[in-house]
């Protein structure tokens, strides 16, 4: 019997990795398209305000599952969020130190801009 595993579980593993840019890679339009979508923007605050990983079902989105996993790609193919298999879940983490380091400055001045929109609304209503 061979210790080897079998042609269909190392393309099954393999299915379950996802591509990431590298950091040197990740390119303003890119991110800033990532960030103008509000889908996308509720996710990345989510992400910052939660401070670690989480699930994508963690993250409240009304949208249909396809239109979730479109959001969730479009941050992590931009370099905004990190995916990663955990068991059956698809964890996510925001990209912050990668983000920081390639554009300073930039994330927390999205997210004080979204928070600051947020009040504005808030208070003209």
């Amino acid at each position: 019997m061979s210790s080897q595993p079998s042609a269909s579980a190392s393309v099954a593993s393999s299915s379950r990795v996802l591509e990431h840019p590298d950091r040197s890679a990740i390119r303003l339009e890119a991110v800033l398209h990532a960030l103008s979508d509000p889908m996308r923007l509720r996710v990345v605050r989510t992400l910052a305000a939660h401070g670690s990983e989480m699930a994508c079902s963690d993250v409240e989105l009304d949208v249909s599952k396809s239109t979730c996993t479109h959001h969730f790609r479009v941050l992590r193919e931009a370099g905004v969020i990190s995916q990663t298999y955990r068991g059956t879940s698809k964890m996510n983490g925001l990209r912050r130190a990668d983000l920081d380091a390639v554009f300073p400055g930039l994330l927390d001045s999205v997210l004080a801009a979204a928070e600051g929109e947020e009040r504005r609304l808030a208070a003209a209503h």
